[in-house]
């Protein structure tokens, strides 16, 4: 079965004016497939409405641009004679014949509203709620939170590390914090392995805690879900750590105060 692409595997080349896309050949880092993501997104192409658009496009150019992988779902779109098609928690739109590829937001000037980081946001977060709980480490409990956010940490990451000194002051506000790894140095490097020793310690809390205070972890190896996080966070868009995702789906980048951060969720 082919791999699906994360969106560093997605490059729009602009060619002589004409628009294209190309498939990156995955690294071995990233070579695992998200568990998460495809339990999130059932491989299915839907049919536009009668009355709509008369057939579903051809997706035989796609496709080979892809190297054979084949998108989650095919829909109408907010524009006659283009089709949305998903790939995880990346969204295209693609001409009624396949020969024209999109790789851009759609936005409604009468509502001012992205309609396409709206459709991103709820893939998002359909892909984080796939994860679970027991695949997280988390800060805060459901009987004195009011809100949830799935922050993608890296423990040598400096803002990361100002994010979880300040782990309390979210958890006082109402905010529950789950973390899930994204070692920016990729998989097999000494970030990854701190990430797998502190998951593997027998209190992931404390662990983490000391990690991010520079402390020395005791090595440990175990059966662990760091790769899938990282692999999850790169298909998802995140380039950078701490990136917030909050219950919608939204992406917040970079390390936002408690106090800010609970302004924002109570909009």
């Amino acid at each position: 079965m082919a791999k699906r692409p994360t969106l560093t595997q997605l490059a729009v080349a602009i060619v002589s004016g004409c628009l294209s896309i190309q498939a990156v050949v995955a690294d071995e880092q990233g070579a695992a497939v998200q568990e998460a993501a495809a339990t999130a997104q059932t491989a299915s192409v839907t049919t536009p409405d009668a009355g709509t658009q008369d057939s579903a496009p051809d997706l035989s150019k796609l496709q080979a641009a892809l190297g054979g992988i084949k998108p989650d779902s095919v829909a109408d779109s907010s524009l006659p004679g283009l089709y949305e098609v998903t790939i995880g928690a990346q969204i295209l739109y693609l001409s009624k014949d396949g020969r024209y590829v999109i790789q851009g937001d759609i936005v409604d000037l009468t509502s001012s509203d992205n309609l396409t980081e709206n459709r991103r946001n709820g893939l998002r977060a359909k892909a984080i709620d796939a994860v679970g709980e027991d695949k997280m480490i988390i800060f805060g409990t459901p009987e004195e939170s009011k809100y949830t956010i799935t922050v993608f940490t890296d423990i040598d990451c400096g803002y990361c590390r100002k994010l979880h000194q300040e782990i309390a002051s979210y958890n006082n506000l109402g905010i529950k914090v789950r973390y899930l790894m994204f070692p920016r140095t990729g998989v097999n490097t000494e970030s990854f392995d701190k990430a797998v020793s502190a998951w593997c310690s027998d209190n992931r809390n404390e662990a983490i805690t000391r990690a991010k205070r520079g402390e020395t972890l005791e090595a440990k190896t175990c059966d662990n879900p760091v790769s899938q996080h990282y692999n999850l966070g790169q298909q998802l868009g995140v380039r950078g750590t701490p990136s917030i995702i909050l219950a919608d789906g939204e992406m917040v980048p970079g390390y936002v105060p408690a106090e800010r951060l609970v302004q924002m969720l109570e909009k």
